[in-house]
C-alpha cells in the first residue's frame, strides 16, 4: 500500500463511519491527537511518539497532539500540535476525517484526526518528545497486535503489542485500535469503554 492508496481508502471509510462525540460537561477539557500517516523506509507508517521523561505523561507512548486552546477547532489544534511537537506542516486539506472522541480518565475528551502526508520533510521533535517512532500499517493491521490481558477484577486490559518494548495501552492504544479496525480493516469498532491503566489517570 502506498500513502496515496491509504489516503483513498481512509477517506472512503472515514466518510462512511458514524462518528460518536462526547458532549461538554463541567470540568471537561478538550484535546486532539493526530494519526499521521507518511512514508518511512518505503512503506506507509503511522507516527507514534514517546513523551520526554519529564513533564506531563513522562515517558508514555502517545500520538502527536495536545490541548485545544480557546476557540480553536479540533482540526486546528491537532495541526498546530503536529507542527509544534514534531515539526510537520499539514493543512486542513491533508485531514481525511476523524474517529470517535475518547473520554480519557484524565478528564480530557480526545478527538483523533487522521492525516496523510506525501512529502512531509524532516521531522524536528521538540523538548516534549523523547523519540519519534514509525509503525508500519502492515504491522498495525497484524492479527497478533491487539492483546487482551485478564485483570483480577474480571475486566480485560488492551495491550497493543507493536514491537519489542513497545506495548501501548488506552487511551493511545484504544485510538490506535480504532484506527486499525475502522480505517485499515473496515471494522466498525468502538473503544470508548476500554479500561485505562491507573497510571494514565493524570
Amino acid at each position: 500500500m502506498s500513502v496515496q492508496s491509504f489516503r483513498d481508502l481512509a477517506a472512503m471509510r472515514l466518510r462512511e463511519f458514524d462518528v460518536r462525540t462526547v458532549a461538554d460537561t463541567p470540568g471537561m477539557r478538550r484535546a486532539t491527537v493526530v494519526l499521521c500517516v507518511l512514508e518511512h523506509d518505503g512503506q506507509p507508517c503511522v507516527v507514534v511518539i514517546k513523551r520526554a521523561y519529564r513533564g506531563r505523561n513522562a515517558g508514555q507512548w502517545a500520538l502527536p497532539g495536545g490541548r485545544v486552546d480557546g476557540d480553536e477547532t479540533a482540526v486546528a489544534a491537532g495541526l498546530r500540535e503536529l507542527r509544534e511537537e514534531i515539526g510537520l506542516d499539514a493543512s486542513p486539506g491533508d485531514v481525511l476525517g476523524r474517529l470517535d472522541d475518547f473520554p480519557a480518565a484524565s478528564g480530557f475528551a480526545i478527538t483523533p484526526i487522521v492525516v496523510a502526508l506525501d512529502d512531509p520533510g524532516a521531522l524536528t521533535p521538540n523538548h516534549e518528545v523523547h523519540r519519534v517512532h514509525f509503525v508500519a500499517l502492515d504491522r498495525l493491521a497484524a492479527d497478533d497486535v491487539p492483546h487482551w490481558a485478564d485483570e483480577p477484577d474480571g475486566s480485560r486490559l488492551l495491550q497493543m503489542r507493536l514491537g519489542e518494548a513497545m506495548t501501548i495501552h488506552a487511551p493511545t492504544g484504544a485510538m490506535l485500535l480504532q484506527f486499525r479496525d475502522v480505517v485499515l480493516l473496515g471494522r466498525p469498532t468502538r473503544v470508548a469503554d476500554l479500561r485505562q491503566p491507573d497510571w494514565t489517570h493524570r
